[in-house]
């Protein structure tokens, strides 16, 4: 880490920009507590400027043709490759993760992700042409829907990124993008890279906080508002879009089950969950954080994941043994951490509970037993390396359980009776879910949610059709 304080710019139009009033933002080190950057902390000035840009470049971009459009994406990819190590040293400053598992995890999934909306832009489906009443030609477009505003958040700052930009881009659309005001140095540095492919107002930056955010929302110029965050901020979202009518696409969390039948292989679903609930220091939406065990098998397994999350190490971002850094800030820390305390009698922590050192927003590994379906740690997202179990006693009772909660992200079953993993996935009431794993994404399929976990998809052709809009042309081909 370094101890120069950095200043990051806005990226609007083309160029990089101060806030016009000259306000900042200090940017603070999760593995440090230290402040290594200041960016800057964007007012409706800022706000209209980057609007104006994208507005203006969009019809130009809107009428680049689909293999233009692939084209340019797949010169973006192949720059965030060239410059793989500069965005994980930016990541792992902005977020504290162990550098390695960022360029592993993160960077080739990135670049496959804009690979593929590349593609996807070439391949646009709908109804054929066709005469549905006589003496007609009815015709099906499906057109860019306009200035996109986006907001990013803290805990996957680069991929969440290319999760909203490309799917945009690739449909037609220019982008005003936000992201989180304690991640900001990795966007910076994408709009850096991004900035020498594409014309300019086509991709925008916006550094701030929540009244930025909020400011792009409320502006007239949008055509849809895309955010990833809690519960709140995305009510806030549709409901201020709702004044003018934007369309909005909402990611908003969740409180994933993972369903663990008594004939599941105990050893696989401990080390599944141990790795999908620790990793990213649980700070990932569909992080397997509530357990719900058979009961035959509870003891063994709160033992088995107890020992499991002893064995599993947070450190510094270059130490190549640790599982997952520290948390994203001291409010984060915070949170977690008051959870813990307000743990009711009746519940039992197996393993860690603690902040970990006196430096850096480290939490160590947790496992809680013991709890029951109205505690607060089951029904609210940690977001945070804690998962928690709970017994059942029957399939019934497993999913009354399971859909128990406001969120519906994502899930996962491990048994291995075929027919009841088939009964499971039907009736759980999540997003995705996922049978005898948990946590994997591909790019050709959905990741998206029910309830209070928003609605619209990211990811696959699902993702960039929310991008586009329908258009129905009728003509007469009677002389």
């Amino acid at each position: 880490m370094t101890t120069e304080v950095r200043r990051l710019r806005n990226y609007i139009n083309g160029e990089f920009r101060d806030a016009a009033d000259g306000r900042t933002i200090d940017v603070v080190s999760p593995v440090t507590e230290e402040v290594y950057a200041t960016s800057p902390l964007s007012g409706q000035a800022d706000v209209d400027a980057a609007m104006e840009a994208a507005a203006a470049a969009f019809p130009a971009w809107r009428d680049t043709t689909p293999a233009e459009r692939q084209k340019a994406l797949l010169k973006i990819a192949d720059a965030f490759e060239e410059r793989a190590e500069d965005l994980i040293a930016a990541e792992s400053e902005n977020t504290g993760k162990p550098i390695g598992l960022t360029r592993s995890e993160e960077i080739p999934p990135m670049v496959d992700q804009i690979r593929f909306f590349a593609g996807a832009a070439r391949l646009l489906e709908g109804r054929s042409a066709g005469e549905y009443m006589e003496g007609l030609t009815s015709i099906i477009r499906r057109e860019p829907v306009g200035v996109c505003a986006q907001v990013a958040p803290w805990n996957y700052p680069m991929m969440m990124a290319v999760w909203k930009f490309a799917p945009a881009l690739a449909a037609g659309n220019t982008v005003v993008i936000k992201p989180s005001d304690t991640t900001p140095a990795s966007t910076v540095l994408m709009a850096e890279i991004i900035g020498q492919i594409l014309p300019k107002g086509v991709f925008n930056v916006l550094c701030g906080d929540r009244d930025t955010g909020r400011a792009m929302v409320e502006h007239p110029t949008p055509a849809m508002a895309s955010i990833t965050g809690s519960v709140r901020a995305g009510m806030q979202v549709a409901e201020s879009a709702a004044k003018d009518v934007k369309r909005v696409h909402l990611e908003l969390g969740g409180k994933a089950p993972v369903v663990v039948f008594e004939d599941a292989d105990i050893a696989k679903a401990v080390s599944g969950v141990s790795e999908a609930g620790f990793f990213n220091a649980g700070q990932d939406c569909t992080a397997a954080t509530r357990v719900l065990v058979h009961e035959s098998i509870h003891d063994e397994f709160v033992t088995a994941l107890a020992k499991a999350a002893a064995d599993t190490k947070t450190g510094q971002p270059d130490d190549e043994d640790v599982a997952y850094g520290p948390l994203n800030n001291a409010n984060q820390l915070k949170q977690v951490s008051g959870f813990i305390e307000r743990l009711p009698a009746h519940a039992k922590v197996e393993a860690g509970g603690h902040r970990v050192g006196d430096k850096g927003y480290f939490y160590a590994p947790t496992v809680v037993s013991g709890l029951k379906q109205d505690d607060e740690i089951i029904q609210n997202e940690v977001f945070g390396p804690v998962i928690t179990v709970q017994s059942f006693s029957d399939e019934d009772q497993a999913v009354t359980y399971a859909n128990g909660v406001e969120y519906a992200l994502a899930s996962s079953v491990w048994t291995q009776n075929h027919s009841r993993a088939m009964r499971m996935s039907k009736n759980l009431d999540f997003g995705c879910v996922w049978i005898n794993t948990h946590i994997p994404l591909v790019a050709e399929m959905p990741h998206g949610g029910f309830k209070k976990s928003g609605y619209g998809k990211d990811l696959s052709a699902y993702g960039f059709e929310d991008y586009t809009r329908i258009k129905h042309v009728m003509t007469s081909i009677e002389d």
